[in-house]
């Protein structure tokens, strides 16, 4: 899903804007410089002076549109929106724009690890005047960590989200007896999938495991946590091995057609499954178009606690900006109450202040989808994970370990233990490429981060 890949790109007919950018690169004095970003430069020259705003999010046709159509075009200077389908892409061009010494670009929006990425190879500002000037947005002082690298705050909070589940009602009465979806158990859900499969004749449980699904943050943000307290120090350690085994029966009572699925809320409307995990911006619909129908929840709890991956995006602005003020200015604006809860209802994401500060009178879709998330980080023995970090060009390798260690393991049953030394030595060869360091909840390293 290139970047966090809450985007689904192949979710829309047709062929979406980043999809044309990706074709149409030209190399210019020896790098990347995509039509879109020419073509902002142009209509900066010809007196219009827009805010060039680069972004990895938002990126479906009907994301995109809301984004110009009912949020950027309250704001009181033009602004040119141009999305890319994959992190890499994203990363690789405000990187060969800073190099080529002719970068345009005013506003990066981005996740957490994307500016972690960018710091090393492009000078981000000092964002510490636009924080002290926006201290009225009541920002959570673990995003304002979040957002320092470099020994200073480098992006403003600008969306979150995360991963978690939802049920069809139905799916209530075939619970194991006594067990609350709030407080589940590995193997409470494990038992609960079973029980829905001998109850119905149908495997209902199911997972984005399609090349554009994001089962790969099952993994990373969920199971590998939970299972085993880390991720990439305990991929293959015992404790992962059980979990994997854990993932072979629960993958047995889940829908095969699982991997073809990439936004679940298609098959809980569909009735195709009755309990799904995903990102909650590719849940959202059920929610809101059925939300009598649906209950959202936390992922279960492992031997070592509750693993979840908290998604934070964020605004930075280079110091190569000539549109500084302007740039500054659409921030507040993105980050204003109003403009938030447009976001929330058009897009789905998460104002950037934490669930608890959110509207009492939202819809009932988005409300309940709320009650999931809040009642996950208030869950007690919480494990909160990062998205991987510091990767760059490497994202898209590192993904493809855990989902290759996923069809391994689940659809062509290869031996646990020793499927996880093979693609452990992979790992490591890709933390070692990117000079990554360890990030949580695996604890902080000195130097490259040391698979386990």
């Amino acid at each position: 899903m290139g970047a966090e890949q809450t985007n689904g790109v192949g979710q829309h007919d047709g062929m979406s804007r980043r999809d044309v950018l990706r074709l149409g690169g030209a190399i210019v004095a020896g790098s990347l410089v995509t039509p879109g970003i020419a073509a902002a430069r142009d209509s900066s020259s010809s007196g219009g002076n827009p805010v060039l705003f680069l972004s990895d999010q938002l990126a479906t046709v009907p994301e995109e549109a809301a984004l110009r159509n009912h949020i950027l075009s309250g704001f009181k200077t033009p602004v040119n929106f141009i999305t890319f389908s994959e992190t890499t892409q994203f990363i690789d061009s405000v990187i060969a724009q800073s190099k080529a010494g002719t970068n345009k670009v005013d506003l990066i929006g981005g996740l957490q690890g994307d500016f972690v990425s960018l710091a090393s190879q492009v000078k981000l500002r000092d964002m510490s005047d636009v924080l002290h000037a926006l201290s009225n947005r009541h920002f959570p002082p673990q995003y304002l960590k979040s957002a320092r690298i470099g020994g200073a705050p480098r992006f403003v909070p600008w969306i979150q989200a995360s991963y978690l589940m939802v049920a069809n009602k139905q799916a209530l009465r075939h619970l194991p007896p006594g067990k609350n979806v709030n407080h589940l158990t590995y193997n409470d859900l494990l038992a609960w999938a079973q029980k829905l499969q001998k109850a119905t004749g149908r495997p209902l449980l199911g997972f984005p495991a399609s090349p554009d699904g994001l089962i790969k943050r099952f993994f990373q943000g969920n199971t590998y946590p939970s299972f085993t307290g880390g991720l990439n120090t305990t991929f293959k350690s015992p404790a992962a091995v059980n979990m994997w085994n854990w993932f072979k029966q629960t993958w047995a009572a889940s829908n095969p057609q699982s991997v073809t699925y990439s936004f679940m809320q298609e098959q809980l409307l569909s009735g195709e499954v009755w309990v799904a995990w995903d990102h909650a911006v590719r849940l959202i619909d059920a929610l809101k178009s059925r939300p009598n129908d649906f209950v959202a929840f936390p992922p279960p709890r492992g031997p070592k606690g509750l693993g979840y991956e908290p998604v934070l995006g964020g605004l930075a602005i280079p110091e190569t900006s000539k549109n500084v003020d302007a740039a500054k200015a659409l921030i507040a604006y993105l980050t204003e109450p109003k403009t938030t809860a447009n976001m929330l209802k058009l897009e789905a994401w998460f104002p950037p202040v934490g669930v608890s500060q959110l509207p009492s009178a939202l819809p009932s879709g988005e409300r309940e989808l709320a009650h999931g998330i809040e009642t996950m980080v208030k869950s007690p023995h919480t494990i909160v994970s990062a998205l991987p970090v510091g990767l760059g060009a490497q994202s898209d390798a590192y993904d493809k370990v855990f989902t290759d260690t996923f069809t391994a393991i689940a659809i062509n049953n290869s031996p646990v233990a020793s499927t996880l030394q093979q693609q452990a030595v992979k790992l490591q060869s890709v933390l070692r490429s990117a000079h990554a360091a360890c990030w949580a909840p695996d604890p902080a390293s000195h130097g490259v981060c040391r698979v386990g």
